[in-house]
């Protein structure tokens, strides 16, 4: 089968799983496996490849996202614990004293927690200090999840563009400069994302005030700042009738929890061995009993199923697109198509086209694949190699949590409780516009220049 053929194939191949899960005829574990499948097909029945050879792609596929699977089956034991525990509660409790039943309040802490959150780089490991901590707030003010995740999306998109963030690194060896190097270029752009990021928080919250939410906050004893008595009563009333309830372990929890979270910032070990050892701990901790043990496993054990299984899907589907070349072909084709009257014009037209290409394609396929394509392109219109590489980082990074083919995507979709199509429809065009903003500065600021 010839490269053309074979990008093609990839091109329908991810077509296929965007409409499966769009069109709600499959979950996404589902979608991933049947696409694979009939791809893989496609390859052995063509002599493209042997069918061992297919196994081995598959087999890299999953061993990629392994981790992240492992890391997430754990993590969801762990919240569950300390929220089953009600450490939670308890949190919730001092916050709401904080702002009370203030929307905007809550959405802009969002913001703020995901850009600490991220400074380590871990998408993984933003997600899951900052939807836990978070989600049970927004449920008592009935605000959407959807918006949650939006707001940390945004703010982790532009918190990427550090040096040792993923992206900028693997831009950086590809134009063959020092990540800190690239990264001095496009701080101004990142400073101007990280306003957005806040701007976001504030007119998302306006936008869930206007549609209700907070409004049944508002109870009858009101303590500054619209905290109320019958808040703490409520509470009360909640560890009663939990038999999980361990409000005496608050104070260990919350010890445990931070060594958890420090942990995952400093330690060089995998994240899922630290969460693997909290989990442990805090079982022993809350629930030295065996048939508690089994029944707070069980509990949580549903959610920590699906998602698990849907990242060992998305494993075999990334597998067959990576490992088999489909990507790199792809990536060739859409270099192939363009006019050469645009050629000048590369940075903006890739900038402005980064974050749809984003859904397409992986980190690793798009660096290592499309950028070096695209320089190579621009070479002969005389555009500057670094530009390509700062509009298509920066760009990209907007959307890189709305993709499906980022396995993180699909972990802070599984705290939220929220499908991934429903995160990627509300997300898309406002994460587009954030991007293009972020484009605009870099061309305001004399970064990008044709």
């Amino acid at each position: 089968m010839s490269e053309t053929m074979l990008g093609i194939v990839g091109f329908l191949t991810i077509g296929m799983v965007i409409f499966l899960l769009l069109r709600n005829i499959a979950i996404p574990s589902l979608a991933f496996i049947t696409a694979s499948t009939i791809t893989s097909v496609i390859l052995v029945l063509t002599g493209t490849f042997k069918l061992n050879e297919v196994g081995e792609f598959i087999k890299l596929g999953v061993g990629g996202t392994s981790p992240t699977a492992c890391l997430f089956l754990f993590s969801v034991l762990f919240f569950g614990i300390m929220t089953d525990a009600g450490m939670f509660d308890r949190i919730i409790n001092a916050l709401v004293k904080k702002v009370g039943d203030n929307v905007v309040g809550v959405a802009v802490m969002t913001c703020i927690i995901a850009i600490i959150g991220h400074l380590d780089g871990s998408g993984a490991s933003t997600f899951l200090i900052t939807i836990p901590a978070m989600l049970p707030i927004y449920k008592k003010l009935n605000m959407r999840p959807t918006t949650l995740m939006l707001i940390c999306v945004t703010a982790m998109g532009v918190m990427n563009l550090m040096p040792w963030g993923g992206p900028t690194m693997r831009a950086a060896s590809v134009v063959g400069i020092d990540a800190n190097v690239l990264w001095s270029k496009l701080m101004p752009m990142q400073g101007v994302g990280l306003v957005v990021a806040l701007l976001t928080a504030v007119i998302w919250g306006k936008i869930e005030v206007r549609r209700g939410a907070g409004a049944h906050a508002k109870l009858s004893t009101n303590i500054g700042n619209g905290y109320s008595e019958d808040l703490d009563q409520e509470f009360n009333k909640e560890d009663k009738n939990n038999e999980f309830a361990r409000p005496k372990n608050f104070l260990v929890n919350i010890i445990l929890t931070l060594v958890l979270i420090i942990s995952l910032v400093f330690l060089p070990v995998p994240t899922y061995l630290i969460f693997m050892v909290g989990c442990s701990l805090a079982i022993f901790i809350n629930y030295p009993n065996v048939k508690l043990q089994s029944k707070i496993i069980k509990r949580h054990s549903e959610a920590a199923i699906m998602m698990s299984s849907t990242l060992f899907s998305a494993g075999v589907f990334l597998g067959i697109l990576e490992e088999s070349g489909l990507m790199e072909h792809m990536a060739n084709i859409l270099a192939s198509i363009l006019p050469e009257v645009l050629g000048p014009y590369l940075p903006i037209l890739i900038g402005v086209l980064s974050v749809p290409l984003t859904l397409l394609f992986c980190t690793d396929a798009y660096f290592y694949g499309l950028l070096p394509v695209l320089i190579s392109l621009g070479n002969a219109f005389g555009v500057d190699p670094v530009q390509t590489a700062i509009s298509m980082v920066v760009c990209r990074n907007c959307a890189t949590f709305i993709s499906p083919v980022v396995p993180a995507t699909f972990l802070g979709t599984g705290l939220a409780g929220v499908e991934i199509k429903d995160h990627i429809k509300s997300s898309f065009l406002w994460i587009w516009g954030v991007s293009g903003i972020c484009l605009l500065a870099g061309l305001i600021f004399g970064i990008i220049q044709f």
